[in-house]
Parts: C-alpha cells; sequence; structure tokens
C-alpha cells in the first residue's frame, strides 16, 4: 500500500468507517538511532539522511503506518528556541543545561526565535527534505512538549516550589503565558518549514511510522504534569492545554508514568484527538479501552503481551478487546512476528477483528 493509499485508509479511520490500524516495525523497533548522533545533532544534511534510512524500511511493508520522518533533536527544541543552553553527548538524548532566572524567563517574549541556532537546524533539515523529495515519506514535527512541560525546562524544579507559594502566584502565571507563548512561535514555525497546514499533520511520535491527523495539527508532551495533583492539573495544566491547542484545532498528547486520573481528565477535552502512554504496563487495558470508547478518543498506544504470548494470541486477544468495547486504536505491537509473512498475517487478523 502506498503512502497516499495509507492517508485514505487513515481518513476512514477517523471517520469510523475502517479498522483499527496497527503499526507493524520492520526493525528492532528501537525509538531512537544514537549512530553518530552528536555529528547528526549539529548537521541537519546528516541528520536527515539518518531519519530517512531509518524510515525506507517501513516503505513497503506490510503496516498501516506511513513511512515518516523528524529532525531528532529532543526535548530541548522549544526551551533551545528561547534561549536556554543545552547539553548534546552521545550517550543519550539532549538535555536543557542550567535553569533560567525569572527575569530571563520573562525576556524570552522579546527574543527572535531565528536567533537560536536549533532554529538553523529545523530549517535545514525540512530544506534537505524539499530538496530530496520522496512521496512515500512524510516529515512531520520535531519534539515540542506542552506548555507546563516547557515551564518546567525552562524553570526546572522551582517550577514546584513556585506552584506551592501564593505569593507566586503571578509570577508562575507569568512564566505559563511565556510558555505558551514559546511553544506557539516555536510549533508554527516547524509547520511552515514543513508545508503544513495548521489544523492538520502526519505525526510519528518519534517513530518511523506515522498517523495522518486531519483534524489534529499540533503534538504536545505533558509528562510533568504527572508530578501534580487531579486539582491542580484542573486549574494549572487543561487550561493551558486547551490554549495551546485551539490555534490547530486539535492535538495528540503524550504522557509517562502512572496517573490515571490524568489520563481520564486528558480524555475528557473534546480537543484531545488521541493519546500515548509512556508507560501502558501500568494501566488496565480493558478500562484505557472503555474510557477512549465512551470519550471519542483514539487510543495510539505500545500494547504490551503477556509473558510467552505467540504474536497470533496476541493480535486475537487485543483485537477482540478492541471490537468489545467499540474504542478506537493505533496499535504499535510489543510482540511482532519474525517474518514479512506473518506480519502480513498479523494486520489481516487486527482489520478483520476491528473492522466496523
Amino acid at each position: 500500500m502506498t503512502t497516499a493509499e495509507k492517508i485514505v485508509l487513515h481518513e476512514k479511520f477517523w471517520k469510523g468507517e475502517g479498522p483499527s490500524l496497527l503499526f507493524i516495525p520492520p526493525n528492532d523497533g528501537l525509538l531512537y538511532d544514537m549512530t553518530d548522533y552528536v555529528n547528526r545533532f549539529h548537521d541537519p544534511r546528516l541528520m536527515w539522511e539518518g531519519e530517512t534510512a531509518r524510515s525506507r524500511s517501513a516503505v513497503g511493508w506490510p503496516t498501516d503506518g506511513i513511512p515518516s520522518i523528524r529532525p531528532n533533536l529532543g526535548v530541548i527544541v522549544v526551551p533551545a528556541l528561547g534561549g536556554q543552553d543545552f547539553e548534546v553527548t552521545a550517550e543519550s538524548m539532549p538535555w536543557p543545561g542550567r535553569p533560567m532566572p525569572f527575569d530571563e524567563i520573562r525576556a524570552i517574549r522579546d527574543r527572535n526565535i531565528a536567533d537560536s541556532p536549533v532554529y538553523a537546524l529545523l530549517e535545514g533539515f525540512y530544506r534537505n527534505n524539499d530538496l530530496n523529495p520522496d512521496p512515500e515519506i512524510r516529515a512531520y514535527m520535531a519534539d515540542n512538549q506542552g506548555v507546563f512541560d516547557v515551564a518546567h525546562l525552562l524553570c526546572g524544579d522551582d517550577i514546584f516550589y513556585a506552584l506551592m507559594d501564593p505569593d507566586r502566584a503571578a509570577e508562575v502565571k507569568e512564566i505559563m503565558e511565556v510558555a505558551l507563548d514559546l511553544f506557539l512561535r516555536a510549533s508554527r514555525a516547524m509547520k511552515e518549514f514543513n508545508h503544513e497546514e495548521p489544523g492538520s499533520m502526519i505525526h510519528g511520535h518519534g517513530t518511523p511510522q506515522g498517523l495522518y491527523f486531519p483534524d489534529a495539527g499540533i503534538r504536545i508532551s505533558e509528562d510533568t504534569a504527572t508530578l501534580l495533583s487531579p486539582e491542580m492539573i484542573d486549574e494549572v495544566i487543561l487550561p493551558y492545554v486547551e490554549r495551546s491547542v485551539e490555534p490547530f484545532g486539535g492535538a495528540f498528547l503524550h504522557y509517562c508514568g502512572l496517573h490515571p486520573t490524568l489520563f481520564d481528565q486528558l480524555t475528557g477535552l473534546s480537543c484531545i484527538r488521541a493519546v500515548d502512554l509512556g508507560n501502558p504496563e501500568k494501566y488496565d487495558l480493558e478500562y484505557l479501552l472503555e474510557r477512549c470508547a465512551r470519550t471519542g478518543t483514539v487510543l495510539y498506544c505500545r500494547i504490551p503481551g503477556l509473558e510467552g504470548e505467540h504474536w497470533r494470541d496476541y493480535v486475537t486477544r487485543v483485537g477482540r478487546l478492541v471490537a468489545r468495547t467499540g474504542a478506537r486504536v493505533v496499535m504499535r505491537p510489543l510482540v511482532v512476528p519474525g517474518t514479512r509473512e506473518e506480519c502480513e498475517e498479523m494486520l489481516g487478523i487486527w482489520h478483520e477483528l476491528t473492522a466496523v
């Protein structure tokens, strides 16, 4: 199936007219490729070449995923565009440098994000993609953390002390407003580089396979929210999620960690089209599916297998549960066959079981 045909398949999925989707990995399934990472980070051409080579393995593979690439620059992208230092090493993904004092954070409003070296890395990656177009491979946005995650990266752990101090309420509000403004400027710049409409996107969520979102134009991550109480999430997180998503029509949202109430709160927002859990093994799958079915939210997720479970039993078990709950799912399987022929069989079983 070509990329153009997969986009049609994804459109039908979002309309409720087709089966749930299965993104079968064609390789080792590693989330990140760290080969020669430091050089690739600083060279947009090398970054584009590495990500494209990784994605080509999905071209023509029996999977519903669209072969996809992004500038793999880690969580530092948005804070770095605001002027925060960062560190790049060969052993791990980039990480922000020192937390910024309040006065420096306040000054981000007046900062031209094009002055950041990371802006040039982003622009260079998408320019390389423009110069070397492949109709089967689609580019998507670099990692853009949500507003509170950005505030946490900029401030460091002092953000938690500020949240607990009534005398710093005005400071917290200003930090969040700065983070929102920076998030929006960074996201719009990346979408413009990629010639992407505001209200739609393809997103691979760090993998070489992407999902077409016809009614959502942004992906956000709110990992830090798992450290807050439900009341604080309602007060601090959700309003900024909604404000950050509004210009893009809807969002695909990710977070790591165990926080069932956060899952309920996020799936209760009409602007959240799909949710990915970084630690799905910590949740009850049936509850997740039932909740998503009730709220109309797509569960885009890795789904763990049972100990010693064969791939046929795995895809049958999950597929039947998806069908019974009425949920819509984009599954990244964690139990995968060893041959192409078996992957084709797995895809067929999944489509048959989850067909609407």
